[in-house]
C-alpha cells in the first residue's frame, strides 16, 4: 500500500502541474521519478502518455480548448526530453534504428517516446521527427543502413503515406515496425499494409523490435479495385471536403448571427469531415471496416459533447452518401458500416 501511495503522489502533482502548464514542475517531477529508480519506459507510458490520453479525453468532452491541448503537449514533450537525456547515458548494445512519423503525421510526441524507449534498451536510434518525407527516409536508409525502421501514425490520414514508407523500407530488405492510434488496437491494418510488425505502445515496441528478422522480403504490391478507388478518393479529398462544407448545416451555421455560441461546434466541423473521409480511405486500403463504426462513434460523441443538434449526425451521413456517388465501394462501406453501435451508445449513456 505504501508503494502505491508513493507512486500516486507524483502522479497527482504531475496532473496538477499539467493543468496549469507548469513545465518546470513537470520536469522536476520526472527527474525525481527517474532518480528514484522508476523504469524510464514506465515513466513514458504510465505517466506522460497516460496523462496525454487524459488531455485528449478532456478535449473530446469540450473541457479543454485546442490551445490548452497544444500547451499540454508542449509540456509532455519537455518531460519526454528529460527522459531522453536520462536514457542517453545507457550504453549502445544493439543495432541502428530509424524512428519517424509518416508523412502528414504532425504528432511528433509518440515517435519521441518510442525512440526514447528503444534507446533505453540499448538501441542506437535516430529520430527523424514529424511528417517525414519519403524521399528523406530513402536518403537515411541509404546513408545509415539501419537494422530497422519504426514509424508512428496517430491520424488516419497518414496511413496511405505509411504504406510508402513500408514499400521503401522493405525494398531495402530492412524490417519495419509500425504503431500508433491510426493502426487501431491490433495488427490487422499493419499486416494489410505490409509492415513487418506492429506495437501498441512503447513497451510493445521494445519487445517487437527484439523479435524482428534481420532481413525481410519487399512488401507485396497492393492491388485490386478497392486500392484503385482509395487512390482516387485520396486525390479527390479536398474537393469532397469543400462539397461537404457547403452542404452540412453545421458548417453553414458559422455564417449566422448566433455563430459565436456555436464556435465550440464549428471548431471541430472540419476535423469531422476530414476524419470521415480518411476513415473510408483506410477501410478501402486495409480492408479493416472497423474503422468506420469507430469513427462514427467518435463523431457522434464529439458532436454530443459540443451540444450540436442530434440531427447533425444523420444529416452528415446523408450528404456523405450523396457525395460518394462516384465511389461505389466507398458508398457501400459507408451505408453498411458507418453507424454507431447501440451498445456503444448505451455504454456512453451509462457513463453519463
Amino acid at each position: 500500500m505504501r508503494r502505491l501511495d508513493e507512486h500516486r503522489v507524483p502522479l497527482e502533482a504531475y496532473d496538477a502541474a499539467l493543468a496549469c502548464g507548469d513545465t518546470e514542475t513537470i520536469k522536476s517531477l520526472v527527474l525525481d521519478m527517474l532518480d528514484d529508480g522508476r523504469d524510464p519506459v514506465s515513466v513514458l507510458t504510465d505517466v506522460v502518455a497516460a496523462k496525454q490520453r487524459e488531455v485528449g479525453r478532456r478535449w473530446q468532452l469540450g473541457e479543454y480548448t485546442v490551445a490548452q491541448e497544444h500547451a499540454a503537449t508542449a509540456v509532455a514533450i519537455s518531460a519526454t526530453k528529460i527522459v531522453a537525456a536520462h536514457v542517453g547515458q545507457v550504453p549502445v548494445t544493439r543495432g541502428k534504428v530509424l524512428v519517424a512519423c509518416a508523412e502528414r503525421e504532425w504528432h511528433a510526441l509518440p515517435a519521441m517516446m518510442i525512440e526514447c524507449a528503444l534507446r533505453a534498451h540499448g538501441w542506437d536510434t535516430t529520430l527523424l521527427g514529424a511528417s517525414t518525407n519519403p524521399m528523406r527516409l530513402n536518403q537515411y536508409l541509404h546513408d545509415l543502413g539501419p537494422d530497422a525502421v519504426a514509424v508512428s501514425c496517430s491520424v488516419l490520414g497518414s496511413l496511405p503515406t505509411c504504406r510508402r514508407f513500408i514499400e521503401a523500407t522493405t525494398a531495402s530488405g530492412t524490417p519495419i515496425l509500425v504503431g500508433g492510434p491510426a493502426f487501431g488496437a491490433d495488427d490487422v491494418r499493419a499486416i494489410a499494409l505490409g509492415a513487418t510488425a506492429w506495437a501498441g505502445d512503447a513497451h510493445g515496441a521494445v519487445l517487437a523490435m527484439d523479435g524482428l528478422p534481420a532481413v525481410v522480403e519487399p512488401a507485396p504490391p497492393l492491388s485490386g479495385e478497392r486500392i484503385v478507388e482509395q487512390a482516387a478518393l485520396e486525390s479527390d479529398h479536398r474537393r469532397l471536403v469543400g462539397v461537404l462544407r457547403e452542404r452540412w448545416t453545421l458548417v453553414a451555421a458559422a455564417t449566422t448571427p448566433d455563430a459565436d455560441c456555436l464556435n465550440s461546434v464549428i471548431d471541430v466541423a472540419d476535423d469531422v469531415l476530414h476524419q470521415t473521409l480518411h476513415a473510408v480511405e483506410v477501410a478501402l486500403l486495409t480492408g479493416d471496416v472497423r474503422v468506420l463504426p469507430e469513427t462514427a462513434w467518435w463523431i457522434d460523441d464529439l458532436l454530443g459533447t459540443r451540444g450540436a443538434d442530434p440531427t447533425m449526425m444523420g444529416e452528415l451521413v446523408d450528404i456523405l452518401t450523396a457525395a460518394m456517388r462516384d465511389y461505389p465501394m466507398a458508398a457501400a462501406l459507408m451505408a453498411t458500416h458507418f453507424v454507431v453501435p447501440m451498445d456503444w451508445r448505451q455504454t456512453r449513456a451509462t457513463a453519463e
